[in-house]
């Protein structure tokens, strides 16, 4: 019963060896140049403890809710085409209709600027 399992033990140990490889070679080749942008904390375009009362753009903010957006709504598109075949036509209208939907919301996203950042 056991021995069922010994490709999926090989195959794991093939994994954590090849990553483990990569990770020591990239400290042993990589050059070591820190500085201090390289070493500061940056999440959102300011530092993290400062004046709660700052102003700070928010244009990371909405770029991180789009992404997420647009996101969530192809994850819809995997158990969509599992089961293509067996919803049919109606299925197939009823996605063309939500992703005729995400196009729109996109073109209008794009045409109001919300994507470009300066």
């Amino acid at each position: 019963m056991l021995e069922n399992y010994l490709p999926v033990l090989i195959f794991m140990i093939i994994g954590l060896v090849v990553g483990a490889v990569m990770i020591v070679l990239g400290f042993a080749l990589s050059p070591s140049r820190p500085d201090s942008e390289k070493l500061s904390p940056y999440e959102c375009g300011f530092e993290a403890f400062e004046d709660a009362r700052m102003k700070f753009d928010v244009r990371y903010y909405l770029v991180a809710i789009l992404f997420i957006l647009f996101d969530l709504e192809i994850a819809f598109l995997f158990p969509w085409a599992v089961v293509l075949e067996e919803i049919g036509m109606f299925g197939y209208t009823a996605m063309a209709i939500f992703l005729g939907i995400l196009v729109i919301g996109f073109i209008y996203e794009w045409k109001k600027g919300a994507l470009e950042w300066e």
